[in-house]
């Protein structure tokens, strides 16, 4: 019971992980947002201090300058024990009398030191109304400190570097995830290619008894549809061979290879299909592993048949893009889709169909993007009147093997 519980756990997460994406975003705000506004309160409880803090300076001074009596502890305790507030103490006609805690820079001269103090007279006037000594006619000007304004960045920052450190770990657990996605496809594979092989040869060898035993004049026909089978069979253990090892890339006539998945389909899917292919040239060559290619082909017509109920047609456009891409289009007549769907049809698991797997587009994907070095994609669709799938592979030109093969994803 508690191995279902987590199953279906898991299943839910899966199925809603762009929901559990915008959950993990909306938290992130949330706390993003209370270190902002518990700083924010800080800041100004901060800021707050340090304007008592000026209050009782200029208090000091006011004093200072009205009495004649000992003024050392006044001096020392309050005057020179603000190290950290920029203050500018100004006569009546506005000319720099006294300053503390203003930056210079290193080695300035007179003038420097001058236009600095006049620059920050003016952010002190812009931020700050002046403190009035009214007794000794001076004002007093002040800025908030260094240290209010870096804690007042200092959440933004914080929440900068949270999010980076996020971005950068779930870049690392996703690529740890395809890795191990890679290495569970390779094994599979694999071990599904020599699962087959033993009995595909046992047919093999009971075609070939067939062939030579007094039964074959009487059932040549079904005898060879089963030899075309077996072949087919072949033809499926190459491909799982080759998914799970490093397939070789070349030059192939696309035209033929299309047509020749097609005539292997058309006998096979209902005969209320009309399957057809144009071609800009019947020349056009591309970089593909062919059994692979020709499964993309193959899946695609299927999912096409599937939606459009065993009823309709399916149009195979084979167009020059450029000197270095070629273009496959697949039009059906189906049930369409809409655009919140592009992407998520090529997600494993992702069916409209009750018993499907929902791992043919899937497969495709990783074929045409992860071992061409191409791109397949929903060019467009419209519910109710079908879908056009884009294949884009690498044309036959100096250089596309090796691009295609430094691109090929490494298990």
């Amino acid at each position: 019971m508690k191995n279902r519980f987590q199953d279906l756990t898991s299943l839910d997460l899966y199925n809603n992980k762009k929901q559990v994406k915008w959950l993990v975003v909306l938290v992130s705000i949330v706390i993003g947002g209370g270190s902002i506004w518990y700083t924010n309160g800080l800041v100004e409880e901060l800021r707050e201090r340090e304007r008592r803090q000026i209050e009782l300076l200029s208090s000091a001074l006011e004093y200072a300058a009205t009495t004649a009596e000992n003024l050392t502890f006044i001096n020392q305790e309050i005057i020179q024990q603000n190290y950290s507030i920029p203050i500018i103490m100004v006569d009546a006609e506005g000319n720099p009398l006294e300053f503390r805690n203003i930056r210079f820079k290193k080695n300035a001269n007179a003038d420097d030191s001058v236009k600095t103090l006049n620059r920050e007279l003016e952010e002190m006037r812009a931020e700050y109304e002046p403190i009035l000594l009214q007794e000794a006619d001076i004002q007093v000007f002040y800025r908030n400190s260094e240290l209010l304004i870096n804690l007042k960045y200092y959440p933004y920052i914080q929440l900068a570097v949270i999010l980076l450190f996020g971005a950068l770990a779930y870049a690392l657990l996703n690529q740890s995830k395809i890795a191990e996605q890679n290495r569970v496809w390779a094994g599979l594979t694999k071990e599904t290619a020599h699962q087959l092989g033993t009995p595909i040869a046992s047919l093999m060898a009971w075609i070939d008894y067939l062939r030579n035993s007094p039964v074959w004049d009487e059932n040549k026909e079904i005898i060879q549809e089963m030899d075309k089978d077996v072949v087919k069979l072949r033809m499926v253990t190459e491909r799982f061979s080759s998914i799970g090892s490093k397939p070789v890339i070349k030059p192939e006539n696309l035209y033929e290879v299309i047509e020749e998945t097609i005539n292997y389909l058309r006998p096979r899917i209902s005969t209320k299909v009309d399957l057809s292919i144009n071609a800009d040239s019947k020349d056009l060559e591309a970089m593909m592993n062919k059994p692979l290619f020709e499964w993309v082909i193959e899946n695609i017509c299927k999912n096409a048949v599937d939606a459009m109920k065993g009823k309709g047609t399916i149009i195979i456009n084979v167009l020059q893009d450029s000197d270095k891409y070629v273009l496959v289009d697949i039009t059906d007549t189906g049930k369409g889709m809409d655009k919140k769907m592009f992407k998520r049809v090529f997600n494993p698991g992702f069916t409209t169909r009750q018993r499907g797997w929902g791992l043919g587009l899937t497969l495709a994907k990783r074929i045409v993007e992860g071992y061409h070095g191409g791109k397949i994609f929903v060019k467009n669709s419209e519910v109710g009147k079908g879908t056009t799938f884009r294949i884009a592979l690498h044309g036959n030109h100096e250089g596309a093997s090796q691009f295609i093969t430094e691109g090929i994803l490494e298990y």
